[in-house]
């Protein structure tokens, strides 16, 4: 009688297990879709759990979080619901000579269920991150993470000693496994394979742009090197048919810093390129277009860095201030004054406050506001106008696409 309720409890255990495994594997692979799509086809339309700012399964894909180790957390998830079904069907495929290792898996109820547990106590954290990190929440992750917990509260049942029992015996079982020198052996491998895949997907970021662009936005949020820093009212070639890259930025801008020293860095590397900037200051001050005040005092930096042009020392201080970040016209004053440039600080506080400068970051503002771009950075090539930031490496690419030559072109 006890092993005929047995019998049947493990009837009813694996087959929902299997019903929940098979939703967590679809979702996960809808998952993984979105994730493409959100990340590396640029024409895909919002998917259908992008609903709004805060539930929005696609803002959630292009995140860092969005990935572990360079893998993206669909494909660990796709990952994870095949190794149970795996686990489900261990009795018969041990039989199988290609899946003799299976028989290692004595107690597979409890591998389950601990690996049901882990993955929500990760689930957890995941959904930490999401809402209070990302501030964005996506559906389908939140339905895999119940999952994750059914199937580890269905499969502990009948175990003793529940999900530290679980644990302990799936522990106990995977050290008997490894006794066998030749699964010892084929662990070793495995691990070592699967080590310097991780290593690979994680240095080279091949599956998760977010990661890659991070990396590189990072190298640029240090101060630009003095081998690269710009000099003077022309950044690049002078030539009157050179590609010409404009930037519409803010002093207060984290991004545009990080964009200021990627321009000082490309143009070294393109024979034809030019830089031109423009004043998009996000302050009331200057900026007829702010609805209330977003970057107090990077105003009163745009009008000193045109009056700064006027004495042909426009780059050193456009890239001064956003080394100093100044706020207040006095410390504005300080900053210049202690940067040992050769300045007439008469005439640039004269200047700073004149129509003429005034004029000129007007111009810039309705320009660029005219065109949509009321944020910053906005680069523009040609009649192409980019919003935020790019990669470095897409910088290049843009750049290029736009007729620019490298410098060391060899053919």
């Amino acid at each position: 009688m006890e092993n005929n309720v047995e019998t049947s409890r493990n009837s009813w255990k694996y087959s929902a297990i299997i019903i929940l495994v098979v939703i967590g594997f679809i979702l996960s692979v809808e998952l993984a879709k979105i994730y493409y799509s959100a990340n590396f086809d640029q024409y895909a339309l919002p998917s259908f759990c992008s609903i709004s700012d805060f539930v929005d399964c696609d803002g959630v894909a292009k995140t860092t979080e969005s990935q572990f180790l360079g893998v993206p957390l669909a494909y660990w998830g796709i990952f994870l619901y095949s190794f149970v079904l795996l686990l489900l069907g261990a009795d018969k495929l041990k039989n199988v000579k290609l899946f003799k290792f299976m028989e290692v898996f004595k107690n597979k109820y409890h591998y389950i269920a601990s690996l049901g547990l882990i993955s929500f106590v990760i689930s957890m954290i995941l959904l930490c991150v999401s809402l209070f990190g990302i501030k964005k929440l996506c559906l389908l992750c939140a339905c895999t993470y119940v999952i994750d917990l059914l199937i580890a509260l269905v499969a502990v049942v009948g175990i003793k000693g529940s999900f530290i029992g679980a644990i302990k015996q799936s522990f106990v079982d995977f050290i008997d496994a490894l006794k066998p020198i030749p699964y010892r052996i084929a662990f070793v491998v495995v691990m070592a394979c699967a080590c310097g895949f991780l290593g690979w997907t994680y240095s080279s970021a091949k599956f998760s742009p977010a990661l890659k662009f991070t990396r590189e936005y990072l190298k640029f949020t240090k101060p630009i090197p003095e081998n690269i820093a710009p000099k003077g009212n022309v950044l690049g070639s002078e030539a009157k048919d050179a590609v010409v890259l404009e930037i519409y930025s803010d002093y207060k801008c984290p991004m545009c810093s990080a964009c200021n020293h990627m321009l000082a860095k490309i143009v070294k590397e393109y024979k034809n390129l030019r830089i031109e900037h423009h004043a998009m200051p996000l302050d009331t001050e200057c900026n007829k277009y702010m609805e209330q005040e977003f970057h107090h005092g990077s105003c009163i930096m745009a009008k000193y860095s045109e009056a700064a042009q006027m004495q042909g020392k426009f780059w050193e201080v456009n890239t001064l201030f956003f080394d100093k970040k100044p706020t207040t016209e006095d410390e504005v004053l300080d900053v210049l004054e202690n940067s040992g440039l050769d300045l007439d600080m008469d005439k640039m506080q004269k200047d700073a406050h004149s129509a003429e400068v005034n004029a000129m970051i007007q111009k810039d503002i309705d320009y660029a506001v005219a065109n949509k771009q009321i944020g910053t950075p906005a680069l523009k090539m040609g009649d192409e106008f980019e919003m935020g930031i790019k990669g470095y490496h897409e910088l290049k690419k843009w750049v290029e696409k736009h007729g620019a030559e490298p410098a060391n072109k060899l053919f």
